[in-house]
Parts: C-alpha cells; structure tokens; sequence
C-alpha cells in the first residue's frame, strides 16, 4: 500500500527539478534549429560522410532520402480502404500455478471502410507445454520470460501477413482497395542484436518472411510508434556540429570519459519528436530517413526507413520497409490510411488499439485458463492438482 502522506514532502523537490530541465530543453530546442538550418544546406554532403565514415561513428545517424526542411501534406485516405493490424499478451509460466506452461494469445484485426462488410475482430490462442517450447532457450543463455516476447513478435508478423493475404488474394477473386497493415511500436527489433545467431535464426527468418507475403500482394506495412523516444534523426546534427575534419569518434573522442558529454553532444538528450514538433503541422510529415541500425544489415531488401508525422496529438514516427518508402504510391497509400485511422482512432490508430483489445489476457482470463487446465488434468486422473502454497497465501490475506 502506497503511503501517500510520506510521499507528499518529494514532490517539491521533483517540480523544481522539472522546471529547470524544461528551461535547459527549450535551450536545447534553440541551439538544435539552428544546427538544423545549417545542415539543411549541406544535407547531401552529411549523407555522403555518414556513409563513409559509418564504421568509425559510435552512435547512430538516420541517412536522411530528402532534404531536412521537407514538410510534405499527407492526403486524405479514399473513401474505400480496408486496414488488418495483430498484436499480442501471453500467460508467463509460473512453477506455482497447477502446470508449468505458457499461453501467447494474437489479437486480429480487419477493418473494411465503404464496402458495407463486416470486420474481423478476433484473436487466436497458441498453448506451449513440451519440453522444447519450455527450454529451448536456456541453451543460449536466454530467460524463457524473454524468449516468449520473441516468439510472440514472429506470431504477429506471421498472422497479419496470413489475415491481408488472404483477404487481398483469395482464390479466383481480385480486389483493388486500398489497404494497410499495422503493427504497434517499431519494425527495428533491437533485442536480436543481443542474440546469438542461432537463437536469431529462429526469429528474424519468419518475420522477413512474413513481410515478404505483403510485398508481395502489394499490401503496405508500418510500425507505429506513439511517444517515440528515438534520436537517430538529431544525431544528424551531431555530425553538423563535430569539431574535427572527419567524424572518425574511434580516432579523435575515443579517449574522452564516458561521464563527460562529447563535443557533438550539444543538444542531448533532445529526442527527435521534440525537434519536428517545431517544423510540422497536423497532416505533415517530416522528410524520409533510412535507420543505420547495425541489425538491419541482416534485413536484405527490407532495410527500415523511417518519417515523423504530427498526427494531431504528438509527433509520431512511423517505421517501413524499403519497398515501401522506395515506392511513392505506397508510401502516399500507408501514411493517408496510416493518418486515418489516428483519426477515427481519437489520437491512436483504431486498428492498433483493437487489436490489443482482442489481444490482452487480463486477470479473469487468466484464472479461467487454469481453472480449465484444472478440470481436465482432474479428469484424467491426475492427483495432488493444486497451486504452491506460496501462491495460495498470496491470493488472500488475513489484514
């Protein structure tokens, strides 16, 4: 129980803190516009540098595709469009429930717009029990909590490329609409960075899979990322602002203490969103960038590209594909349907926040699962079926 009287006396002290870091931030604001006009004259020039001296530079720098001061009106989306969006929520296993096993559950989604159908609101439960579900993982030094969220994110890819394939191609029929796939949060998935490749093997293949389905049937796909904390966009402006002929930080900043900011590091830790917000109004977007993410030398032909978009409540950044940013009627297609659904969303997109809706295991489901579990290992026979005291206890208490 959180003793609120105790915590009133640290309140002060966080609002003085707060509202001299929002003076340092508006400073930073400043000093950040004004390094961004100056790299708007020589954008190419710093696009050519991070390219060659990428190798040599410790931090990441967005390769910017369009000059720095685009600002570009995104179109209204067509009257008739058809949206598909999955996310995803497991039951983590426990050794004090009734049975060690875990539970990933797919939200689906697919919303038809003009066309007088009826959508698709569902999700799809996937139960692991065997021993090489439960522990495969250990092999690689990987928690099974951990391997869970990974094998959820390739569950996700996989059945929103199964629901718009099969909806934009089924047998003997064609459909022109317009549509679009959603995910939630970003396509770059930096915990594979971490992994060993084995263990990657066994997720970034179906993923890539799964996008080349919707390459394929020419069904555009985006990440969606609400409150982004990203700042490979302003690192740009560390480049801008790097005191030495060449930006080689192995050579020159190596030797600098990692308690000290470096000499490019005038406007950290200003984020990318704060930047746009100051160069974009509702419907905009900013200017195309392609992530240098080192994981994405593993993505072959669908390397991420990334814009921002003031959606009306935030500045958003929204990650795709190279086959999608690289084809202009795509990209015009995923960011007018894209803009839509925040619309019709009140701020997020509709299809993202249904497709968590379909997916979330909340707390009654989660006892009816293993009541169900419960019932059927009494029924065939299975004796001392039960919870660890320890759960029991906490389920209740004697205040």
């Amino acid at each position: 129980m959180l003793d609120l009287t105790k915590l009133a006396g640290q309140i002060p002290g966080i609002s003085q803190h707060l509202k001299v870091e929002a003076a340092a931030s508006r400073q930073r604001l400043e000093l950040a516009q004004k390094l961004l006009l100056q790299a708007n004259s020589r954008w190419e020039e710093l696009l050519e540098v991070q390219q060659q001296w990428r190798d040599r530079i410790t931090f990441a720098v967005a390769a910017p595709m369009e000059p720095l001061d685009t600002v570009i009106d995104i179109a209204t989306p067509p009257e008739s469009h058809t949206v598909f969006a999955t996310d995803g929520s497991q039951i983590s296993p426990s050794h004090h429930e009734i049975a060690y096993c875990y539970l990933i559950n797919i939200g689906r989604v697919m919303l038809h717009y003009g066309q007088s159908l009826y959508p698709l609101l569902d999700s799809l439960p996937e139960l692991f029990y065997r021993p090489e579900d439960l522990y495969i993982s250990r092999q690689w030094g990987i928690r099974t909590e951990e391997w869970i969220g990974y094998r959820r994110t390739v569950s996700e890819a996989s059945m929103l490329a199964e629901i718009a394939c099969r909806w934009v191609n089924p047998p003997g029929s064609h459909f022109d609409t317009p549509n679009l796939a959603m995910v939630d949060g970003s396509l770059i998935y930096w915990f594979l960075e971490t992994l060993p490749g084995e263990a990657r093997d066994r997720i970034l293949p179906p993923i890539l899979a799964a996008w080349e389905q919707l390459h394929s049937v020419k069904v555009p796909l985006v990440g969606y990322l609400s409150a982004s904390r990203s700042v490979e966009a302003v690192n740009l402006l560390r480049l801008q602002a790097c005191p030495h002929q060449t930006p080689n930080c192995m050579s020159h900043c190596a030797s600098l203490s990692e308690k000290n900011k470096l000499p490019c590091q005038i406007v950290d830790p200003l984020r990318d969103t704060a930047l746009w917000a100051t160069r974009l109004k509702p419907g905009q977007r900013s200017p195309l960038f392609r992530s240098s993410a080192k994981i994405l030398e593993l993505y072959q032909n669908h390397r991420i590209y990334f814009c921002y978009i003031h959606v009306g409540t935030e500045i958003a950044r929204i990650d795709m594909p190279e086959w999608v940013a690289l084809e202009s009627s795509l990209l015009n297609q995923a960011l007018s349907l894209m803009l839509g659904q925040v619309h019709k969303g009140y701020g997020y997109p509709v299809a993202l926040a249904e497709a968590h809706n379909q997916a979330v295991v909340r707390g009654g489901d989660r006892v009816r699962f293993f009541a169900l579990l419960e019932n059927q290992m009494i029924r065939i026979g299975l004796r001392n079926v039960g919870i660890s005291y320890k759960e029991a206890r906490k389920r209740g208490s004697i205040a």
